[in-house]
């Protein structure tokens, strides 16, 4: 146990700095991972090869494109990766002073924590997958958004303020899932790790490396119905949107294409999942070392 406690608003900060640098880094991955899960959306049944399709794109849209959306992204680490392991440790701390802290304690803290983080950050979110995607659709179709700001007052003005929140239920129970599997799983693997000897940075990244693979493995499904939602268009028919909530969205794509093909770009997800998580817990974890030293 550290001597020193981590107050909530150093808790907040370095996670939010710790989610940040991680981004910058893992920003073009993401992008690749949206691209690739929303083209098998325009193309059910297509193989995709992670590689060839991250070769074609920068062939075709240059590699400066892989970065469309990146203020997006950090605006989401400012709400969502400091609420997010932020609320965790006060939560953790709180249940601390009433219980011992197992498994339970931080699947419940974290679970909470991602929820709550994913919620308030939705409005990032929107803006970060339509910015992604918005390259790779007919030049007819685009949005063709300039900045962050201009995404998110462009929807706000033409579908509405609630449109941030079209998405959220998959965002939330992924945020759930990511909380219970990423953040209380690093929490525990640390603990475990630390048993068979292993420790300093070497603990650090083992540690949250697991949890990246995990929590990869666990939410890849909510993320691509979160990615489908959030940038679905209605039927130029009908009216109707396609996806009406995670369940239905899940149910819907496993009977047209299977249940694969809700990993489809898992390979730039899990690259993305498993480097931010590294990356930014690292960074986390030397600024709270620093914290506690001074």
């Amino acid at each position: 146990m550290a001597d020193k406690p981590i107050p909530g608003h150093i808790a907040f900060a370095t996670s939010g700095i710790g989610g940040i640098f991680g981004w910058i880094f893992i920003h073009p991955v993401n992008t690749i991972g949206v691209r690739m899960n929303l083209h098998s959306i325009q193309n059910p049944g297509a193989k995709i090869s992670f590689f060839k399709f991250s070769s074609d794109t920068i062939k075709e849209k240059g590699i400066g494109t892989l970065y469309n959306g990146l203020g997006a992204g950090i605006w989401r680490q400012v709400f969502y990766a400091s609420s997010r392991y932020g609320l965790f440790q006060i939560f953790r701390d709180t249940l601390a002073k009433y219980r011992e802290v197992d498994v339970l304690s931080r699947l419940a803290a974290a679970s909470a924590a991602g929820g709550c983080a994913a919620y308030i950050s939705c409005p990032c979110e929107v803006s970060l997958v339509r910015m992604s995607n918005d390259a790779t659709l007919p030049a007819a179709e685009r949005r063709n958004y300039t900045s962050v700001m201009n995404c998110a007052s462009r929807i706000a003005k033409e579908e509405g303020v609630t449109a941030f929140w079209r998405g959220s239920t998959p965002f939330v129970t992924r945020a759930c899932l990511v909380g219970a599997t990423q953040v209380a799983t690093y929490d525990q693997f640390k603990t475990i790790y630390a048993g068979f000897g292993i420790k300093g940075n070497t603990n650090v990244v083992t540690s949250s490396f697991t949890a990246g693979l995990v929590y990869s493995l666990v939410t890849m499904p909510f993320e691509s119905a979160k990615n489908r939602m959030a940038s679905q268009k209605p039927d130029p028919e009908t009216g109707k949107l396609p996806y009406t909530g995670t369940v239905q969205t899940l149910q819907a794509v496993s009977k047209a294409e299977g249940a694969l093909a809700l990993y489809n770009g898992f390979t730039p997800y899990f690259l993305r999942c498993g480097g931010h998580t590294v990356l930014m817990f690292f960074m986390v974890e030397k600024l709270q070392k620093m914290y506690r030293a001074s």
